[in-house]
């Protein structure tokens, strides 16, 4: 069953960036598909990215609880569809987005501890659909081929399965950024609307 109700998470502090475009877009597609959207702009939400030594020495307690953050971990639970948009710079989530993830998908919110294993056991049950627009500074190549994409590896293997079951993961990306003319850029836009269009 498809998603109902989208967190569309930006990450990036000018408001007239094009990952605020692209984040726009998912919002706008989303909607007139009839779903609802939560978008949430950690830079103009103000967004601290720190985890606190509070939150870290309380990290293993049991009924841990994130109150510092709590209005975001309500935001995050609240919806069955969560999307990432955000520029890759130094091959890697930009510190607010790392800190959202550090301090929000936390035990008893995103996963808990299996005593007897270990293991990770995922808590973020009601999350469909986990879907991420993203752009690169560095060509297709130089990702893939020499970097091996680390950040769809950190996201795709790490952080979806240990937190959500049998999640639809997707990432949408645009490379070489640094160069790309107006033409590749509207076509990525259009490549944008028609995937999230097919949700």
């Amino acid at each position: 069953m498809a998603a109902r109700h989208f967190l569309v998470v930006l990450a990036h502090p000018l408001s007239e960036s094009f990952a605020a475009s692209a984040a726009r877009l998912v919002v706008e597609t989303l909607q007139a598909k009839g779903y609802t959207v939560d978008l949430l702009d950690l830079y103009a939400e103000d967004f601290d990215p720190r985890l606190t030594a509070a939150e870290r020495a309380a990290y293993m307690e049991p009924n841990y609880q994130p109150i510092e953050v709590s209005v975001l971990v309500q935001r995050l639970k609240a919806a069955d569809g969560l999307v990432l948009v955000f520029p890759q710079w130094w091959f890697n989530l930009p510190a607010i987005m790392k800190g959202f993830i550090d301090r929000v998908f936390v035990p008893g919110v995103a996963f808990e501890h299996d005593k007897a294993g270990g293991r990770i056991v995922p808590l973020m049950t009601d999350i469909r659909t986990f879907w991420v627009v993203t752009s690169t500074g560095s060509p297709w190549w130089v990702v893939h081929l020499y970097m091996g994409n680390p950040v769809k590896r950190i996201l795709k293997r790490g952080v979806a399965p240990f937190c959500a079951r049998s999640v639809d993961f997707r990432m949408l990306e645009i490379h070489d950024m640094d160069r790309a003319t107006e033409a590749k850029r509207e076509g990525f836009l259009a490549k944008v609307r028609v995937a999230f269009a097919s949700i």
